[in-house]
């Protein structure tokens, strides 16, 4: 047994996880239910709870080796069935690691189906100097359906100050709803190019942000609103760039900035108003998030 389990480590350290999530979730009589749960290391679910009331589901990832390295291949499938809710978070940030050379890659299929949300707000990624990393998400969404997802990353740790000056990041997002596209955003930043440091790139902030809401029209009132946020000093530093577009059906906000936390809470405050607007419940701050 042991002798199997020290190969099955050598294994995965010579060739990269190849993790693999895949929940099912359905509205079962007015509580949202995990209904399959497959899991290959290094992800897994915790037991689902209900901080809210039956009808969300909340649901929190872990990834148990701590991290993603060159070779890894990590795969994770939603599917939510008809009138069903969920959040589904991370534990803790991710950690792209240094690669010896090799792609690390994950992969995100989203299929919501009529009258169901879904809140896809992992917690932030740290892309250290060095990573070659790909990230693919691709949303089917169907007539009366809808979504809220957001991507936060900083490039390098820059607490210690190390910047992102080799290897690669790519981010490819896709939603569709009935074979047409409602919003397609492809991302590339290479480490130690000149959109690190120019005004029409990161203009020399190490972390950047998008959030996305799609599902049905947003009012101008709303967008005026959102933009308001950005008032607020108190949300975010003075130092920090932020957008909000209308989209076909849905609402894209972006950040640019010095602080991982400051992108996050000002998502939290347009979370809580299209909570209120869409769905008439306030926002619940997932329990694993250090406030």
């Amino acid at each position: 047994m042991t002798e199997n389990l020290t190969k099955q480590h050598t294994d995965n350290v010579e060739n990269g996880w190849h993790g693999r999530l895949n929940l099912a979730y359905a509205n079962r009589s007015g509580t949202t239910q995990i209904i399959h749960n497959q899991m290959q290391a290094p992800l897994k679910v915790q037991r689902p709870f209900y901080p809210e009331g039956k009808e969300v589901c909340h649901s929190v990832i872990l990834h148990t080796a701590g991290g993603v390295v060159g070779g890894d291949r990590l795969s994770l499938n939603f599917h939510l069935q008809a009138n069903a809710k969920a959040l589904i978070t991370t534990a803790a940030a991710g950690k792209i690691y240094r690669s010896s050379g090799q792609l690390a890659q994950q992969n995100i299929e989203i299929q919501v189906d009529s009258g169901a949300n879904l809140e896809w707000i992992p917690q932030e990624a740290i892309v250290f100097d060095g990573a070659i990393f790909r990230q693919n998400l691709r949303v089917e969404l169907a007539p009366q359906a809808s979504i809220l997802l957001w991507e936060i990353t900083r490039f390098g740790r820059s607490a210690k100050g190390e910047k992102f000056l080799s290897g690669e990041w790519r981010s490819h997002t896709e939603i569709w709803q009935q074979n047409s596209p409602l919003w397609i955003d492809r991302q590339l930043l290479q480490g130690g190019s000149g959109m690190l440091e120019s005004p029409h790139g990161l203009a020399g902030k190490p972390v950047v942000a998008t959030l996305a809401w799609v599902g049905e029209a947003v009012t101008a009132e709303i967008v005026e609103k959102v933009r308001a946020l950005r008032c607020e000093e108190t949300i975010y530093p003075v130092n920090s760039t932020v957008g909000v577009t209308r989209i076909p059906n849905g609402l894209l906000c972006r950040y640019r900035g010095s602080s991982t936390a400051a992108a996050r809470d000002w998502f939290v405050n347009i979370w809580h108003l299209l909570r209120l607007s869409f769905s008439h419940r306030p926002c619940c701050w997932p329990r694993v998030w250090i406030k």
